[in-house]
């Protein structure tokens, strides 16, 4: 009843906090919900506005069409980023590192896939929806804490792009011993479940992400954007199409969480953003359950020997 209500009858306030003199990055910012989002904050002043993007020719695109609407040029800028790739974050994080400083960075970048495809050693959709948008989150931390030690009047946000299908996803592997690698198991993935089960993953590991940094040093939450009309779920069945049909937000209302989400307070570090408000209720009953924590704590110790691997010393950042 909350989602029906929400889709149907809430729209999310237009954004009209500035970012003036602000650097900000936005992940998969070459359509939907990224795109929209970076013309926000283009127009909202922002000095500086990072498009992470896979396909840069895309990405130049968007650019163009930024700068044109916002009648702001030289603002936006292209940055290839791959998250089914380790070595693409790891360049990526590096040079994000370079910045001078960093006030806000959107993880949106996502799949949806409906068939079963491997990167980097695991399903693509548990590579990039949760071990490299973790690592990426990761990796821009110390420009992050940088930026507040140099500002103290501003403390930067770092968000991650969840999603309500969270709370739809049964996750029975969290008993395994290697919970992600289990999921990785091509004869028993379940794919139609697979991009809510991500995101139930994702919500996990950020949550144990900000319980274990500071608020007062950056602020990390997690944004719902509510169901939206977007590129994601181009691959899905003709249910999430129709759904769509009838109940989709636009991709600009939708965006309009994601820049709620780089200006929240302190009262959302660790927490679920839904509609632009803080909404800890909204979390799935597992998600708050004791099994939920135990999920949580055991996906953190599987995520830590994986990125360990990926770059030696990675877990000490936080």
């Amino acid at each position: 009843m909350g989602f029906l209500y929400s889709q149907l009858f809430v729209t999310p306030q237009y954004p009209t906090q500035p970012f003036t003199g602000q650097t900000v990055l936005i992940t998969g910012a070459n359509s939907g919900l990224g795109l929209e989002a970076a013309r926000h904050i283009t127009r909202l002043g922002a000095a500086r506005v990072i498009l992470g993007v896979r396909n840069v020719a895309a990405g130049k695109e968007a650019k163009e069409d930024i700068e044109k609407s916002t009648s702001r040029e030289g603002i936006c800028e292209v940055w290839e980023v791959d998250l089914a790739s380790h070595s693409s974050v790891l360049a990526f994080g590096e040079r994000m590192s370079t910045l001078p400083r960093l006030d806000a960075a959107i993880l949106n970048a996502a799949v949806a896939k409906a068939e079963f495809s491997t990167a980097e050693g695991y399903e693509q959709s548990i590579t990039v929806n949760v071990i490299n948008s973790l690592l990426l989150g990761i990796l821009l931390l110390p420009t992050l804490k940088a930026t507040r030690q140099k500002n103290p009047s501003h403390t930067p946000r770092l968000s991650f792009v969840v999603s309500e299908v969270h709370a739809f996803a049964r996750f029975p592997e969290w008993k395994e011993k290697q919970p992600m690698k289990v999921l990785s198991d091509k004869s028993t993935a379940n794919m139609r479940q697979r991009y809510p089960l991500s995101k139930l993953l994702e919500v996990l590991l950020v949550q144990e992400l900000a319980g274990r940094v500071r608020g007062s040093e950056v602020i990390i939450n997690m944004i719902n954007p509510g169901l939206c009309h977007s590129q994601l779920g181009r691959e899905a069945g003709w249910e999430l199409k129709l759904m769509k049909l009838l109940l989709a937000r636009t991709t600009e209302v939708g965006s309009r969480t994601l820049v709620a989400g780089a200006t929240a307070g302190l009262e959302s570090h660790g927490s679920y953003m839904t509609d632009g408000h803080v909404e800890n209720s909204a979390f799935s009953p597992f998600v708050r359950s004791e099994e939920g924590g135990q999920a949580r704590e055991k996906l953190w110790a599987e995520l830590e020997v994986i990125l360990e691997g990926v770059r030696p010393g990675v877990m000490q950042i936080v």
